[in-house]
């Protein structure tokens, strides 16, 4: 019986990731709800600060992204996080993290 091997032990596998672990891939962008007229949809305008390619002044670009808003709490003049997913409709390709800053007539949120 003293011929036998055994293997050393092992630490324990680590716990599964959190979810927010596992979808560390995608992209994020912040930018102000501009339309809340749809339901769970709201259209947010993000902000791209840039040099120009051959003057070489700072110029601002803006993109409107469709975003999914399950519970539909961001307002028109919200800041909003906004990160990409799946498709989940023709234009919508992104959903709602968090509403960052409520709009000018409202107190910003607590952490």
């Amino acid at each position: 019986m003293s011929d036998t091997i055994t293997p050393p032990s092992t630490p324990a596998a680590p716990a599964a990731p959190a979810v927010a672990a596992a979808r560390t891939g995608r992209k994020e962008r912040v930018g102000e709800v501009i339309a809340a007229k749809m339901t769970k949809t709201v259209i947010v305008r993000v902000e791209r600060r840039f040099p120009h390619p051959k003057f070489k002044k700072v110029v601002t670009g803006y993109r409107k992204f469709y975003v999914h808003d399950e519970k539909s709490e961001a307002k028109v003049g919200d800041r909003v996080r906004i990160e990409e997913t799946r498709p989940l409709s023709k234009l919508k390709r992104w959903r709602l993290v968090e509403v960052v800053e409520r709009g000018a007539d409202v107190t910003p949120i607590a952490a």
